[in-house]
């Protein structure tokens, strides 16, 4: 096998499992959650920010 084939093969190989890895945790997340949904974070992000705790104003 030439080694450029090689190269690609391993690459998409290592993409494959990476996505693999990643969505198994997720499910893994979700299960622990008991919630499939999005986590608190990301659908609250955005919003306005947070008052400065007193004595932290610069």
């Amino acid at each position: 096998m030439d080694n450029s084939i090689l190269i690609i093969v391993l690459a998409l190989a290592t993409l494959v499992i990476v996505a693999g890895v990643a969505l198994w945790q997720r499910s893994r997340v979700a299960a622990a959650k008991g919630d499939p949904g999005r986590s608190a974070f990301t659908e609250h992000h955005g919003g306005a920010p947070r008052q400065n705790r007193p004595g932290t104003e610069h």
